[in-house]
């Protein structure tokens, strides 16, 4: 999940909310589409929690 940025991930995130939206994910892949969104969900809250952290730490230096 490294080589993603966030902006892909949220991209792609968007992308799996509309096919269910829309009802296109049929029930055999719906799991593995679900699996996949619960794995960006965790990688955006991380990598915004992170910067976060690092935006605070600057503004206690200054």
């Amino acid at each position: 999940m490294d080589a993603i940025k966030y902006e892909e991930a949220v991209q792609e995130l968007e992308s799996i909310v509309k096919k269910m939206e829309n009802e296109q994910l049929d029930i055999d892949s719906l799991s593995t589409y679900l699996k996949r969104a619960q794995q960006l969900i965790k990688f955006c809250t991380e990598r915004l929690n992170t910067t976060d952290a690092e935006i605070k730490k600057i503004m206690e230096e200054q």
